[in-house]
């Protein structure tokens, strides 16, 4: 019988060195070919001296329409897999922390949010006051700075989309013993203090990580569509805030099994959907990088929900449902930074490895360190990411994105080197802010509930409501 580890290992380095030969295989039938109609699409993105930039209502729809999708994950999405994954006490105060988050950001996001991360500044965060309340986001007039084909605010709203998830994954970890007024100050705070300098250190004019051609960064990490900005940071979150926080009353003596599974399948596949409106639409144009991110997306999620099924029933005898859509997600969140990069099987790949790692994260990492993540948004979102951002590194292919040829980027040990630098970064500033906006929050308001209202369930004690009669 061989060793689980060794095992992992294997299947890993296997992974790594097909998607490693099937990306440079693509870059060498490249080499030499003049671009294509779809890699011209994808240049006009990049700001062109001298040219008026037109909208393209092709581009406009599927932008829109992706909007609509990412915003469609959170609601009803994650408010679905989340309230399943609970007891069926604190189901209504789990898909509130999702709720509230599509009014709360989306008022922060168009007073000061959208500038302060798309506004030119620094190298670390935009200046908050270039669009204060949208001023100069025109709905006929595009931003040549970041999509040169669809009016500035229909950028505006796809970015606002990413800003309303990121922080409502976060609630999966402290699920079931925040109070909901501290809920409220953390990620308010944690959205001015983490989310917007991110989004702007990344894909903002002049941002520290930026890698497109003519806007500036310093050290070029490429992140297609929020492996940091999204998900390390919302992951590793989550785990200071399960740590901060302590375990649920009872964890982990007593079961706490999810109250209703049908729910959690119901918004895993609505995630699934939706992911493809989170990667293929950060292509900002209805090309062919969009096509390329929507095959990449589809095929490492399926991946991943094979390799943790497989785990599971390698492990455990039987592969469960929940598994499946766990290892599902994880291959979406592990294939996210690096979807507008990679071919399609350098993407199963990554998909793969997505299963087998984020298993053994929400497993054994989990049950060595005994921290009660509720929900599992470290080991899923936080280590899935991590591993795409890093796999990606190696794996960037100028064959799937031109633009990287515009930006004299190719996947080895220089990008490689970068994009550790870009994790580190994140994960540092995502878990200090946290810990401190925390001890802020604790101080004045306080965190959890009392032990009664806890046992009471948060949808009676912070809602004053049921979801079911009994």
């Amino acid at each position: 019988m061989i060793p689980i580890a060794r095992f992992a290992k294997s299947v890993v380095w296997v992974c790594i060195a097909f998607a490693m030969a099937s990306g440079f295989g693509a870059a060498a039938f490249a080499a030499g070919t003049t671009p294509g109609p779809d890699a011209v699409a994808q240049l006009q993105q990049a700001p062109t001296a001298g040219i008026m930039p037109v909208i393209n209502n092709g581009d406009n729809a599927w932008v829109l329409a992706s909007a609509a999708l990412v915003l469609m994950m959170t609601a009803p999405g994650l408010i679905l897999f989340y309230g399943g994954l609970v007891r069926s006490k604190n189901v209504l105060s789990t898909m509130m922390h999702s709720l509230i988050l599509m009014a709360v950001i989306s008022m922060l996001w168009m007073v000061f949010g959208y500038s302060m991360a798309f506004g030119e500044g620094n190298a670390f965060f935009g200046n908050p006051f270039k669009h204060l309340f949208l001023q100069g986001v025109s709905a006929t007039t595009p931003d040549s700075d970041y999509a040169g084909t669809i009016p500035a605010q229909s950028f505006m709203l796809f970015q606002m989309m990413f800003a309303i998830i990121t922080p409502a994954l976060i609630s999966g970890a402290i699920a079931e013993r925040i109070k909901f007024k501290a809920y409220l100050a953390f990620i308010v705070m944690w959205t001015v203090v983490v989310y917007l300098p991110l989004c702007h250190m990344m894909w903002g004019k002049g941002g520290l990580f930026n890698w497109s051609p003519g806007l500036g960064g310093k050290i070029p990490a490429l992140d297609f569509a929020g492996g940091t900005v999204v998900h390390i940071s919302s992951g590793v979150s989550a785990l200071v805030c399960a740590l901060v926080l302590g375990r649920r009353d009872g964890y982990p003596h007593e079961p706490m099994m999810p109250h209703n599974v049908v729910y959690s399948l119901i918004g895993a596949g609505l995630l699934w959907v939706g992911w493809f409106g989170f990667n293929a639409g950060s292509a900002l144009n209805a090309g062919g990088l969009a096509t390329s991110a929507f095959a990449a997306t589809h095929f490492s999620a399926a991946a991943a929900a094979l390799s943790w099924a497989a785990m599971e029933w390698k492990l455990k005898g039987k592969p469960s449902v929940l598994g499946v859509a766990s290892g599902m997600v994880a291959g979406l969140a592990t294939i996210t930074p690096a979807s507008g990069f990679v071919s399609v099987p350098a993407a199963f790949c990554i998909g793969l490895v997505a299963g087998i790692v984020c298993y053994l994260a929400v497993t054994k990492l989990k049950y060595r360190f005994g921290y009660d993540d509720s929900l599992d948004v470290f080991g899923v979102h936080g280590v899935g990411s991590t591993v795409g951002m890093l796999m990606l590194g190696f794996l960037a292919s100028q064959a799937v994105n031109d633009n990287l040829r515009t930006a004299n980027i190719t996947g080895g040990g220089h990008q490689f080197l970068n994009q550790l630098i870009a994790v580190l970064f994140t994960a540092t500033l995502a878990a200090a802010a946290t810990w401190i906006l925390l001890k802020l929050v604790n101080r004045f308001i306080g965190l959890r509930v009392d032990q009664e209202d806890e046992s009471a369930g948060l949808d009676l004690s912070q809602h004053g409501e049921r979801a079911y009669n009994e």
